[in-house]
């Protein structure tokens, strides 16, 4: 069954030292349109295989071989070096915050995610997220924004708890009119609200894209 209806098929290089959850994930991949032109099962292997088929997007483990630690992200953040745009999703089987941090510090700030492994098995959600990366948004797991608030929230003591909880959501990758929606306020307020954040957090000023990752990572790392 198709699920994935928001545009072009997307071919993607996948490391997952898991064959189980390899396979299953090939298997999905294909059923949703797309094509995995190379399934690896080390970071080596993940570099290597963007060199020779330069895919559209990258989604990789964050722990695999030889010492199952970090490799995996490691390895999205130096292809991210060499090709700032290059749109990576990342999952993991924990909640680490200092990954997420590193993965959206990676390349241009552009074309991110950070998903916990359990959010495969929910398929639309999956995949409309593996679309949104490979078209340049950030996406967070909700389940990590949900445990970040509940650590310390310096420097956003000067945000209110609804700018807090504005900036939560845009960190799940979530538009202005979704947010509204959630809400259930105006765009106008939502608009206001994000103007306030990008003020108070004295973020540089370049365009509002940029101005929110560079909000996501402020969150991120408070």
């Amino acid at each position: 069954m198709r699920v994935d209806q928001g545009g072009r098929p997307l071919r993607v290089v996948l490391a997952e030292d898991s064959v189980l959850l390899r396979e299953g994930l090939i298997g999905l991949l294909a059923r949703c349109g797309h094509e995995v032109v190379a399934a690896v099962g080390d970071a080596r292997a993940l570099i290597a295989a963007v060199e020779e088929h330069t895919p559209d997007i990258v989604v990789t483990d964050v722990r695999m071989p030889p010492d199952f630690q970090d490799e995996g992200l490691h390895a999205a953040v130096r292809l991210r070096e060499k090709r700032p745009a290059l749109p990576v999703l990342v999952l993991s089987q924990y909640v680490q915050r200092s990954y997420a941090a590193e993965l959206l510090d990676s390349g241009d700030g552009s074309g991110v995610g950070y998903l916990l492994k359990d959010r495969v098995g929910q398929v639309e959600e999956f995949v409309a997220a593996l679309r949104k990366v490979a078209d340049g948004g950030t996406v967070v797991d909700p389940e990590v924004v949900r445990q970040l608030l509940r650590r310390r929230r310096d420097p956003l003591e000067q945000l209110t708890p609804r700018e807090r909880e504005v900036l939560a959501l845009i960190a799940e990758g979530k538009s202005n009119g979704a947010i509204a929606r959630e809400l259930v306020v105006s765009d106008a307020a939502i608009g206001k609200h994000i103007g306030n954040i990008l003020t108070k957090l004295d973020l540089p000023q370049t365009d509002e894209t940029h101005r929110r990752v560079l909000a996501v990572l402020t969150y991120l790392r408070a």
